[in-house]
């Protein structure tokens, strides 16, 4: 049984640091194409294209921050219970950890509206906006 614990936590926590990297990861590339999609010219619509990456990639960063809390609490209870049960033994299924821990994790919205998110997404929405000002004056004073 404890052999399981090991390998188990093991896994766990392989899986929670990915999660961490895939968030790092899908924050660089928003910033990568929402700064390219801002500095293409030629139509008069480009900014708005900004939009569109500046959301999606506000999504998957909260799913895999939802993603890793969930395997936080799997972690936590492989922690506490499993030298008691065997229940569960190496399930680690997004189905599973729904049904298991999904009403003590924030549901994808929460996560989305969470202070970290909302700062970094709210920085990148602000430079959006900024530039649309931007060239609407220039735009008015031609």
């Amino acid at each position: 049984m404890r052999e399981y614990l090991f390998k188990e936590v093991e896994v766990v926590q392989d899986i929670i640091t990915r999660m961490g990297t895939n968030s790092f990861l899908v924050k660089g590339w928003a910033i990568t194409l929402i700064v390219a999609s801002l500095l293409i010219t030629g139509f008069s619509y480009h900014h708005f294209v900004a939009f569109l990456p500046w959301l999606i990639f506000w999504a998957y960063d909260a799913y895999f921050l939802r993603m890793e809390k969930l395997y936080r609490k799997l972690n936590d209870w492989l922690v506490n219970n499993r030298s008691k049960s065997e229940e569960f033994l190496l399930d680690m299924s997004k189905p599973s950890l729904e049904n298991r821990f999904g009403k003590e994790t924030p549901c994808l919205q929460q996560v989305m509206f969470s202070k970290t998110l909302v700062v970094f997404y709210g920085v990148l929405l602000i430079m959006i906006v900024f530039s649309v000002f931007v060239d609407l004056l220039q735009l008015h004073q031609i």
